[in-house]
């Protein structure tokens, strides 16, 4: 229990910090008239009495966290937030006459929180305002990571930003540090992703978007996170141009936020243009995009600029997790939709906002499988695995082929629990890999047209368990299960 307290007490920081959040949709609100500002002062209310028990009920164990509580930290923070972060919207839609049960509205949060997109609203035009502002504010707080945000904060009052880091951070970058101080690094991670948010929402704002669409949608396209406020998704705007603008800012947040910090402060240009992860992330988007616009074309769904721009948008948009939508893409031919699902686990970089298996653990098991081919042939052959000139150590493939096949054998069985509630095998699928690449839309009855709101409350449970494992990248969750974890 004395391992759990100092986690708690910073859970409780968090929670106050994340209250402050919510005086965003207070001021939209409180400008736009939507009729639901009064929920906002209650749950901010609720959020820091709350947070407030737990940061100075438990002040005498401040201390500075271990890794273990990094562990416990991450996976409380991605679940337990979530219910902060449900409150306004269950107040909210139950005030504008549209109540939600707990099951939609933590569903909800999660999706946001995660950067899935997926949602179970119907009607998004006719929400308040305030409440689809508070919806893709989620995804934008979750894109860089809340954790992330709080090393640059929390410091200050007596918490060490190493473990938060080195739990919140994706994948193999997450022992990269940029400055001598975690505090610097996350404060720079935030300056790069703020940069691009807004470079974004002026785009947007100046290529013909409404001030308001402008922002919901910086937010959830930096956060490659792609809920929008409008039913048709980017389908409503009707405007090339909006496109080809999301298409540049998905690219840019496909990469490794890492990679801009070093090129803008250290001048780096020549190590970001090499980095291979990055060319083989941008390589694929645009090479599969490419290819689906040139299969549309040949069979005749679009004229051939046309294609070009609905395979680019649309490959991009859903292999890179963003999950936009302008046209209903399960009506091209099947190998499309498919293969856009299948790279929306591997199409981004680690370090980036996009979540799924990242693209550094491909090229990793790329070049392990190239080696053993080698030694068939040449047994004897000392042959490291190399990855942009550095030598990648045993420990770092060991613990990729663990990842690969925790997270096969996750997406099997949660799979395999929602076709045995008799859903359809291609919307289990595609349901249970889209909330664990928190990518959002999948195949089948949660289609790009469609919501997760068709699915029953078991199974809508089942899409926000793979959605807290995807972006927990499942170990670190799995972790607190195992019977080592607590033994001190």
């Amino acid at each position: 229990m004395s391992d759990v307290l100092p986690v708690l007490r910073v859970l409780g920081m968090l929670v106050m910090l994340f209250a402050l959040a919510m005086g965003v949709p207070l001021a939209v609100s409180l400008h736009q008239q939507d009729g639901v500002w009064q929920v906002y002062p209650i749950a901010m209310a609720v959020a820091l009495v709350s947070g407030s028990a737990l940061t100075f009920g438990l002040r005498r164990y401040q201390r500075e966290l271990l890794p273990r509580h990094g562990v416990m930290l991450v996976s409380l923070a991605w679940s337990l937030l979530p219910l902060v972060a449900s409150l306004p919207l269950t107040l909210a839609c139950g005030l504008a006459g549209r109540p939600i049960s707990f099951t939609h509205a933590y569903f909800e949060a999660v999706s946001g929180l995660t950067t899935t997109g997926a949602t179970i609203f119907t009607g998004l035009d006719a929400l308040p305002v305030s409440v689809n502002v508070w919806r893709t504010l989620l995804q934008w707080i979750g894109g860089m990571g809340i954790l992330v945000l709080a090393v640059a904060v929390l410091p200050m009052l007596g918490v060490g930003g190493s473990q938060l880091f080195k739990a919140e951070a994706a994948g193999p970058v997450r022992d990269t540090k940029l400055t001598p101080r975690m505090t610097g690094t996350a404060k720079g991670l935030w300056g790069v992703y703020g940069t691009f948010s807004l470079a974004c929402v002026l785009a947007y704002w100046l290529a013909g978007m409404e001030p308001l669409d402008a922002l919901m949608h910086m937010f959830s396209t930096v956060s490659l996170g792609g809920m929008s406020s409008h039913d048709a998704s980017f389908g409503h705007f009707r405007s090339p141009l909006l496109e080809w603008i999301a298409v540049g800012f998905m690219l840019l947040a496909s990469c490794n936020f890492a990679l801009y910090f070093i090129a803008m402060r250290k001048g780096h240009v020549r190590e970001f243009m090499s980095d291979p992860e990055m060319r083989a992330t941008l390589g694929t988007l645009v090479g599969v995009g490419l290819f689906i616009g040139l299969l549309l074309w040949i069979k005749g769904v679009y004229a051939p600029v046309e294609a070009l721009r609905q395979g680019l948008f649309h490959t991009i948009s859903v292999a890179s997790t963003t999950g936009y939508a302008s046209s209903d893409y399960l009506g091209w031919p099947v190998f499309a939709p498919v293969m856009m699902l299948m790279l929306s686990g591997v199409a981004t970089s680690a370090g980036s906002t996009g979540g799924g298996i990242k693209m550094v653990r491909m090229l990793i098991l790329f070049k392990q499988a190239q080696r053993e081919l080698t030694r068939l042939v040449h047994p004897n052959a000392v042959q490291p695995v190399r990855l942009g000139g550095r030598v990648v150590g045993s420990p770092m493939i060991f613990s990729v082929l663990a990842f690969m096949l925790v997270y096969a054998a996750t997406l099997i069985l949660l799979s395999m629990v929602l076709m045995l509630t008799d859903l359809d095998p291609v919307t289990a699928f595609s349901a249970v890999m889209a909330s664990l690449h928190c990518m959002g839309p999948g195949l089948g009855a949660v289609g790009p047209t469609s919501t997760y709101a068709v699915l029953t409350d078991f199974q809508v449970w089942v899409c926000t368990l793979a959605m807290v494992l995807g972006r927990l990248e499942i170990l670190s969750f799995l972790a607190l299960l195992t019977p080592a974890f607590w033994r001190r």
